[in-house]
């Protein structure tokens, strides 16, 4: 008896001292990001959301870790999308902002994609939703390393039917791909999210042998504002908080269907967002708070957003991560965690997995940087503080957004001096406490020149040693 009890003593430690161990090289977990639009750091139930029900996702949290302090690489779409999928800051690939319909210019071919790494190990790959890196055929997904792709090549406003049609744009009619066909042209998105969903649940079970990536892009929470009628009028926000409770739904069918495959094991999946809320659009926009600000800004708002990870045979549940991390550090952790090799070029991104196992909570980055516009450096993140160097932001100084998916205009205000903020104690960043941490000022300010050596600054004129040029086609 005694034996029996050392014996399962000895394989309980063994078990406990394995689970944080990476894959073996023979069993590739299957990896799904899901990445929302526009959606506030508030937007979730168990980001503190008092009006929106999120079960499938407040269960993943549940099961899974909670990040509190993610980031995305850029306040707006097409920037965000290049970093997360290349582990790029983006103006590192000369992609500033959002790429328009019809551009000549997308992410250049020559960078490695999370979908190009993983095809390398043996990986099927898809994308399900919102492209954004550029419409030209050169640019488009099957050219960036993914097998499929359903979806729409750019934000679901650019079509007639935008607010500012006419006096401002004059876009065309919005095209649904199916790989490098046009299917259809949408007139009407209500059924968007379900198809997008049914082509995930889809893919996942015709590759239930093999690797996959997965990744579920989806065009809501972005204006214009579209539900299907099992989810219209059932959240007390409104259409916004009807939006948010399907893509919730979505991640349910999603997490079910490995569930019922008997794969949920063996895949990572994860959820956050591109930027913050679009708050002009007020009662059709997410919710940051308490951050400041939304998209479009470098302040908390805009860029802090809400993030899950859900791998139970790697990761030990029910955690909250508070170390500062950034979504161009997702392609280095899954190179690590699968085994594969990272790109030639170099990236900004690093592995994070030991932050996510519980392993270490220190960041393997120094600091993480914030640009905006045209390649301005608007602030530094490092560990607890936040410093901004002067520049204009669009704000709406208080006043209620708009209403019926018709935006109010924003205005512009100014950060006039270097303005540092201690985001452990003042998430809100009302208190500059610059005067009081010279130290602190200082040694941001060092780390802000050898980026700016790096990648530039317009704000001084500076131009980067280390960009790379976007994917431009000749006239």
């Amino acid at each position: 008896m005694k034996k029996k009890l050392l014996l399962l003593a000895i394989l309980s430690l063994v078990f406990l001292s394995c689970k944080n161990e990476l894959p073996a090289k023979n069993k590739q977990p299957n990896v799904i990001i899901v990445f929302t639009d526009d959606q506030g750091y508030q937007d979730v139930g168990v980001f503190g959301s008092p009006n929106i029900k999120t079960p499938h996702l407040d269960q993943m949290a549940k099961d899974g870790i909670k990040l509190t302090n993610f980031y995305a690489a850029q306040a707006v779409c097409s920037a965000s999308r290049a970093g997360l999928l290349t582990g790029c800051y983006p103006n590192r690939l000369g992609i500033h902002g959002a790429f328009m319909p019809n551009s000549k210019k997308g992410l250049n071919t020559t960078e490695t994609t999370i979908a190009k790494m993983l095809k390398e190990k043996g990986y099927r790959t898809a994308i399900y939703g919102k492209w954004h890196l550029g419409d030209h055929p050169d640019f488009m997904p099957n050219n960036h390393g993914f097998d499929e792709y359903f979806g729409i090549p750019y934000s679901n406003d650019m079509w007639p039917l935008h607010p500012q049609q006419g006096p401002i744009f004059n876009f065309g009619p919005l095209p649904l791909y199916e790989n490098e066909m046009i299917v259809d042209t949408l007139t009407n998105q209500s059924l968007l999210t379900t198809q997008i969903t049914e082509k995930s649940v889809e893919f996942i079970t015709k590759n239930k042998g093999n690797p996959f990536f997965l990744y579920v892009a989806h065009p809501q929470p972005h204006v214009p504002l579209y539900v299907s009628d099992k989810f219209k009028g059932k959240s007390e926000r409104g259409l916004y908080g009807d939006v948010i409770m399907e893509i919730d739904w979505s991640v349910g069918q999603i997490m079910s269907t490995l569930k019922k495959l008997d794969l949920a094991e063996d895949t990572l999946v994860i959820f956050t967002s591109d930027n913050g809320p679009w708050l002009n659009y007020g009662e059709h926009a997410g919710s940051a708070l308490p951050l400041r600000e939304g998209k479009g800004t470098a302040l908390e708002g805009g860029q802090r957003e809400p993030c899950i990870i859900y791998y139970p045979k790697r990761i030990e549940p029910g955690r909250t991560i508070e170390t500062p991390m950034m979504n161009i550090d997702i392609l280095p952790t899954l190179a690590e965690i699968t085994h594969a090799k990272l790109p030639k070029n170099v990236i900004d991104g690093k592995s994070v997995w030991d932050i996510w196992t519980g392993k270490s909570t220190k960041s393997p980055q120094e600091a993480y940087y914030f640009y905006y516009h045209v390649n301005e450096l608007h602030g530094v993140r490092y560990d607890k503080w936040k410093m901004y160097f002067p520049h204009t932001y669009r704000t709406l100084n208080g006043r209620e957004g708009g209403k019926d998916g018709i935006p109010v205009a924003y205005e512009q205000d100014s950060i006039t001096e270097i303005t540092l903020y201690d985001l452990s104690k003042d998430l809100s960043e009302t208190k500059n406490v610059a005067n009081e941490n010279p130290e602190v000022v200082q040694t941001i300010k060092y780390l802000a020149n050898t980026m700016r050596t790096e990648l530039g600054d317009a704000l001084i004129g500076i131009e980067g040693k280390g960009t790379r040029p976007v994917g431009q086609i000749e006239e």
